[in-house]
């Protein structure tokens, strides 16, 4: 129905109104587009988490480093105190080893604290080398996010692992000559050979090593009772040329055998190269052996103690020491000679060129003398190269030097020992205080002299030697 003429308005399209609804909220969303005024705050919250585990990483990596760095240090410190426990303390293992673990104690008392520390030491390689064994492990948190909630202090290959180590000859850069002068006199016999044996043994087996190739260590051994028994091929140098007929002494025939006792002279207690007027005298013995002119003198030393010259072959030292055997008196101012002649230049010629000592006062050298004994030195010879007969340990007047061994091995070490060679003396099962008065003035010093009661002190003793011997130094 129409009113009154008015005219009527006509209605609003429905796609009109859509199409103006499309073109507003296109409008809005553009604007919504355009808006940046959130997104500083979603960056920073994304990079805060990742700087966030960065700097957790960060911690646990600095703590990680920290606690390592003191633990290596104390090990290092720990494995050489230890170690040198072991060279200084006459080979008490549990002593080292308390030693160690008191450096390590101490040195890490101020590191950062750990979720486990079984850290500890042993001694290793024959008894010449300290290491550290066990490990330690710091927890690590921040880690633990990423599945790695500790970390071990030391590499599991053992790269880490501390190893401080004893060495001598060409492993610690030096050439070493040891001469060693082993009783094999009658009163050795039985269980005491035996310990003498192993003792002697056991210090080769640490002194000579296996490579030799560029420094070397050498040993010589001089076995001695009543005489000693140089090598066939260096006899005729060290005594001269001797007569082979008998020499008639107080009615009783005695033949040169081919064995050798003091020199006499003005050269008696030097290492003056042998000569004539210096040559060695020969030992004359009524025992003999053969007949005609073949006939001479039996050695009290057999054939299977002949000297050894200084050598690097291990299985020939170890031969000649194992095939040993006793017989005899104590003649030690002879033995002692020999291990000195062993090591002088001067008697270079008697041996091979293997076998010829160095000069004395070479660049990194040590010459050294072991000179080992049960008792007593209580046999010297006449100008003639028989026993004395003298019952006396401190007057022998018809002696070829007018004194008995122990004045003539004590005058010998001194003279030794004024050429810079560093003497060690072994007693064992020492009976008189003659026979401890002579070691102790032969050695070094007190530090290098041994009075040992057992066959377990007498190893002992020359381990302790053969550390001595040894230098010291971080191997890892």
């Amino acid at each position: 129905m129409i009113s009154g003429g008015g005219s009527r308005r006509p209605a609003r399209k429905p796609y009109a109104v859509i199409v103006g609804l499309r073109v507003a909220g296109s409008r809005t969303i553009e604007k919504f587009a355009r808006d940046t005024r959130g997104d500083v705050a979603i960056l920073f919250g994304l990079m805060a988490l990742v700087l966030f585990a960065m700097i957790g990483l960060a911690v646990d990596y600095g703590r990680f480093v920290n606690a390592r760095s003191q633990t290596i240090a104390a090990t290092d410190a720990a494995v050489l105190a230890g170690a040198r426990a072991l060279q200084t303390n006459g080979g008490d293992q549990a002593a080292a080893l308390k030693v160690a673990q008191s450096y390590y104690a101490q040195a890490t008392k101020s590191r950062l604290s750990l979720s486990t520390d079984t850290i500890n030491f042993a001694i290793a390689d024959n008894a010449t080398a300290m290491v550290t064994t066990g490990n330690a492990i710091i927890t690590t948190p921040f880690m633990g996010l990423a599945g790695t909630a500790s970390l071990p202090i030391l590499r599991k290959d053992g790269s880490d692992y501390s190893k401080a180590v004893l060495a001598v000859g060409g492993n610690a850069e030096l050439n070493l000559e040891i001469s060693m002068m082993l009783d094999i006199t009658g009163s050795m016999a039985g269980q005491k050979l035996v310990d003498m044996k192993s003792a002697a043994s056991d210090l080769i087996n640490i002194v000579v090593w296996t490579d030799q190739s560029k420094f070397t260590s050498k040993v010589a051994i001089v076995p001695f009772a009543y005489d000693v028994r140089p090598p066939s091929a260096a006899l005729t140098k060290a005594r001269g040329t001797v007569s082979t007929s008998a020499v008639k002494i107080s009615g009783t025939n005695y033949y040169p055998s081919d064995c050798v006792v003091e020199r006499t002279g003005t050269e008696k207690y030097t290492d003056a190269a042998p000569a004539s007027g210096k040559y060695v005298m020969t030992h004359y013995t009524s025992s003999t052996t053969g007949s005609g002119s073949s006939k001479k003198g039996v050695c009290d030393v057999a054939a299977s103690a002949e000297m050894l010259p200084l050598t690097s072959e291990k299985t020939t030292l170890l031969s000649k020491i194992n095939g040993l055997q006793t017989a005899g008196s104590t003649a030690g101012h002879i033995g002692t000679a020999w291990a000195w002649y062993m090591l002088s230049p001067s008697w270079s010629t008697l041996w091979a060129a293997s076998s010829k000592p160095a000069a004395y006062g070479a660049d990194n050298l040590r010459k050294i003398a072991v000179l080992m004994t049960d008792g007593e030195y209580n046999t010297q010879y006449t100008s003639q190269g028989i026993p004395d007969g003298s019952n006396s340990l401190t007057k022998c007047p018809n002696a070829a030097n007018g004194v008995c061994s122990s004045a003539q091995a004590v005058s010998q070490c001194t003279a030794m020992k004024a050429k810079g060679i560093e003497v060690y003396t072994v007693g064992f099962q020492l009976d008189n205080q003659t026979a401890i008065d002579t070691l102790t003035k032969c050695a070094t010093d007190t530090s290098h002299f041994y009075n040992s009661t057992t066959g377990d002190a007498l190893k002992a003793a020359f381990r302790d030697i053969a550390l001595k011997i040894s230098t010291l130094y971080l191997s890892q």
